[in-house]
């Protein structure tokens, strides 16, 4: 294998002691081979030979802002289009590559470019390729009318759905006031409705024909392979495809906003929001990257300038967010806050442009801006580790490519960030947070002709021979204080992973209120008796590491991800964390207001307005799951709580003999133990409680609960049954029922509502693990005026998977194969192996459950499946939980035969109805 950024990682551990390292971007490179074919096609090749998968990553060097005005949303729904198969290949995009094992499968549009990528195993390299360029260039024929309104209603949805959401309007609002009308960027990327309807085929054809041909695109494949192999294969593939037209780049054009403005509008959200933007320079430009830096100063981390003044200190703010919003040819750099209830928005406004007014007055200090380079070298060099994906060293590539035509120039970048000085970023925000410029660019076109075509595309290329997947050898120990231990060795990688488990979770709320467990646990790393919670944030940015702690249903957790070079560093602050835990009384009020507006926002949140309800009436209130599933708990439950009920939580179930540590990466377990067994060594054994779990009684089923939310443009609808704890039915056989029903794109439920009937963006199916009775859910949110006939089609779904239609061969020989094909990928990263030691110690699995995984699925049968589907789908014990606009829509839900109905609060009380008035003797 090539130099690669392990080694780099070592020498960078090497430079001095980690709290003065410095990062130097001289020393960050990752190599690839770069080839130009004779369309005009630009290939780039990554070798990483650490798994036997490779990441197929294709860019379209076209965007929202190549549409013209009244012809918006075209380039995103091309995105959506080019899944919808080719010529060549007459099925849905998704169907081909769960088939074969892909896994991180997405495309995405923006102002300037289109992607579409995928992680394979390298034995199915031939056919991504021979799909990718199919659909560059053999895609017109099968984009006809029905085609066209059915993505379009997609679409559609995506739109509803986004728009749906607090703060929904946002981008949109935004986008108008900053830039004038005709610009570019003057209209958002999804489009406006009514340019969505007008659209014809011809437009999407003429769309097509004018930025989809080779030259307006770079591929950048990553893995298991050798460059001239890939070459070879995409001359193959890609080389008859015509070049397209020419392509006239737009010139830089940064508007002036000359003038302050104002302008409100009015969600249904919780809080008050401040947002201010600023017109910037282009992506790519040295004073874009400084506004990077700026946007760290401000509110990345704990210490940032306006999450320590409005959320830490004064307290007024329950989110602050800074970032530099970068396009092609102008920027927008953005900053907002969310306002607590009942305090005063312009004081948050008034403080927050104070702020930044002091960082363009003085500048940062020498320590604030070290802090943010070295978080940001540490973010770049951990999207390093993966080969695909967002941030992965395929869309580095791409990226770079496609903007500056040199994949190499994310160098230049980090360069940047490396000479940025305080002068350097002062002088940038006092120049742009007041104006703008512009500047204009011409390049002379290329030449380019195409090579002769040879490849048979009347199916697609066999499938290589796959490569097995591996899941690391574990070993295994225990400290003396009763702690155990689970490391999953991986020699090479960068990054340390570790999850120090405790059996808790929300559960243990049943021995005292509900929302504790999440409280306690958010407490635990806002300070020790060390260090503030301010410090611990800045050595995690020193460090390159994240910490987190928290809770899920059964276990509470804490959880840090490092670099292997700070590992002993970060192991030190990971036990002060978990050993000395303040429970300051002033981090406790404010992380308990945070928690009470978090239940808030929960309450005016279509989805978690259902799941804060689902589990009162899934389980029955006296239930050790009955609580919020969320685990946030209840506003007056959360009021009464006192920093004594954080304490005694800790002291109840933070024992080393109630723990287990699972831990990936480039460690030698004897030296783990020693080093473990000095950091805990004063950790005390303890009496841990049990909690005992009896059988879940609501006697209630085909019941619908129904919470009104007026004005509401979908109705969310989650609907469920309990199903047999962990272990008692064949969890593979219901990993693989779910994915036909539910579980996957190409699902019987998503490709209904979305696919056929056009109701919904995505329609879901899945089972909310835990260790004991576990919800079996089915989930959609739908257009309002198909609420009722979207209950009839799920309930259509359930009714005949255990009766006409169950699942058929075919079905399970195709998620069989996408889930082992898929393993490969799914262990990339350390972090994704501990996930899985994770599943293990939480649901007791066998030590070698993940080496036999591939096995067992691939000797489940048909008998299998249709057994566990019996056990977990049973439609006569579905209750429905509907999140919408009760005036709109309970007219129809009352005819479809419900045992009963009942409105509920979001805290799911019965709403109360007005009592008729009875007249009395004397009444007129």
């Amino acid at each position: 294998m090539k130099k690669s950024v392990f080694a780099l990682l070592l020498l960078i551990g090497c430079m001095g002691t980690t709290l003065a390292q410095t990062f130097k971007s001289q020393d960050i490179n990752i190599e690839y081979e770069r080839y130009v074919l004779p369309n005009g096609l630009r290939l780039l090749v990554h070798e990483d030979h650490k798994a036997p998968i490779v990441a197929v990553n294709v860019w379209y060097h076209v965007g929202s802002k190549n549409e013209k005005p009244g012809k918006s949303g075209f380039a995103h729904l091309f995105e959506h289009l080019m899944f919808n198969g080719s010529e060549n290949f007459d099925d849905d995009y998704f169907q081909a590559i769960e088939r074969i094992g892909g896994t991180d499968v997405n495309g995405t549009t923006n102002t300037d470019r289109t992607n579409y990528f995928q992680n394979v195993p390298v034995a199915a390299l031939d056919q991504v390729l021979f799909l990718e360029s199919d659909r560059m260039g053999h895609l017109l024929g099968v984009i006809d009318q029905e085609v066209l309104d059915e993505q379009r209603g997609v679409v559609q949805n995506e739109k509803r759905q986004g728009e749906n959401q607090p703060y929904g309007m946002q981008w949109d609002y935004l986008t108008k006031a900053m830039y004038p009308k005709g610009h570019p960027y003057s209209w958002t990327v999804i489009g406006e409705m009514e340019d969505l309807d007008a659209a014809t085929v011809d437009d999407v054809h003429e769309w097509f024909k004018s930025y989809y041909g080779a030259a307006n695109a770079v591929i950048a494949i990553a893995g298991d392979i050798e460059p001239d192999d890939v070459y070879q294969r995409v001359l193959k593939y890609f080389g008859d495809i015509p070049a397209g037209q020419t392509v006239e780049r737009q010139e830089v054009n940064i508007p002036v906003h000359a003038r302050d403005s104002y302008q409100v509008y009015e969600d249904r959200v919780p809080e008050s929001r401040i947002l201010f933007a600023w017109n910037t320079p282009q992506f790519g430009d040295r004073e874009d990257i400084h506004f990077d830096l700026i946007s760290a100063l401000l509110s990345s981390g704990k210490s940032s300038r306006l999450y320590k003044r409005l959320v830490y200190e004064d307290q007024l703010a329950s989110q602050v967010q800074a970032f530099q919003a970068s396009s092609e040819i102008a920027s927008r750099f953005i900053t907002y806050a969310n306002v607590r209830p009942g305090e005063d928005v312009q004081e948050v406004r008034r403080i927050m442009l104070e702020e930044i007014e002091r960082l363009v007055n003085e500048g940062p200090t020498e320590a604030e801006l070290k802090r943010v380079k070295a978080a940001y070298f540490a973010n770049f060099i951990k999207g390093m580790e993966r080969i695909g994906g967002f941030g992965g060293v395929s869309d580095i590539l791409a990226s770079n490519e496609t903007y500056f035509g040199d994949a190499s120039y994310y160098k230049t970048v980090l360069k940047y960030v490396e000479e940025a000085t305080v002068a350097d970023v002062q002088a940038t925000a006092k120049e742009w947070l007041n104006q703008g410029k512009h500047v204009l660019v011409c390049n002379p076109f290329p030449d380019y002709t195409v090579s002769e075509g040879t490849v048979d595309r009347s199916s697609l290329p066999p499938l290589g021979e796959p490569k097995s997947s591996k899941f690391p050898d574990l070993q295994k120990a225990e400290l003396s204080n009763g702690m155990k231990i689970i490391l999953a060795q991986r020699k090479g990688v960068p990054t340390v992973a570790m999850n120090l488990m405790f059996d808790a979770g929300y559960k243990s709320d049943y021995l005292s209120k509900a929302g504790t467990a999440s409280l306690a646990m958010n407490l635990m790393d806002e300070g020790t008796k060390n260090m503030s919670t301010l410090e611990i944030s800045e050595k995690l940015q020193m460090l390159g590491a994240s910490l987190n702690t928290g809770s899920d249903t059964d276990i509470s957790s804490v959880s840090m991800t490092t670099l292997k070079p700070t590992l002993d560093e970060s192991l030190d602050l990971f036990s002060d964390v978990v050993l000395n835990p303040a429970f300051a009384e002033n981090e406790f009020e404010r992380l308990k207001q945070e928690q009470l507006n978090n239940i808030k926002r929960e309450k005016s949140q279509p989805v978690p307005m259902a799941l804060r309800v689902m589990n009162k009436f899934l389980y029955g209130e006296n239930h050790p799951y009955s609580s919020p599933y969320t685990g946030t708990g209840y506003e007056n439950t959360v009021t009464e709580l006192s920093r004594e009920d954080m304490v005694d939580f800790y002291q109840t179930w933070i024992k080393p003999n109630n723990a287990t540590l699972v831990i990936t990466g480039d460690v030698e377990m004897a030296e783990l133990k020693s080093k473990l067994e000095a950091a805990f060594k004063n950790w005390k054994k303890g009496d841990v409680p049990s909690i005992k779990f009896t059988k879940p009684e609501t006697g209630t089923k085909n019941t619908l609960y129904l919470m009104d939310r007026p004005e509401s443009q979908q109705s969310v609808i989650i609907a469920g049954n309990l199903i047999d704890k962990y272990g008692d039915i064949s969890e593979i056989a219901r990993e693989q029922m779910i994915n036909i029903l539910g579980g996957e794109f190409t699902s019987r439920i998503n490709m209904n509502l979305r696919e056929d009937k056009h109701w919904a963006y995505g329609a879901f199916g899945l089972v909310l693990n835990a260790e004991h009775e576990r919800p079996f859910l089915v989930y959609a949110p739908v257009q309002t005026d198909k609420s009722a006939e979207s209950i009839q089609e799920l309930k259509k779904e359930l009714t005949q998977f255990i009766g006409d239609k169950p699942a058929t061969e075919e079905e399970l020989e195709k998620v069989k194969n996408n889930q082992v094909m898929a393993l490969p990928g799914q262990w990339e990263t350390n972090s994704a192996v501990n996930g899985s030691l994770y599943n293990m110690v939480k649901y007791n699995l066998p030590e070698d459950y993940y080496q036999k995984y591939d096995a067992n699925v691939r000797n489940l049968n048909l008998s299998d499946v249709k057994k566990v589907s019996e056990q977990v789908v049973q439609p006569e014990n579905v209750n429905w939980f509907v999140v919408g606009d009760k005036s709109k829509i309970i007219d129809k839900l009352e005819s479809l035969g419900f045992d009963q109905i009942v409105e509920i609060d979001t805290d799911g009380n019965p709403v109360k109805k007005e009592m008729p008035k009875i007249p009395q003797e004397g009444d007129k």
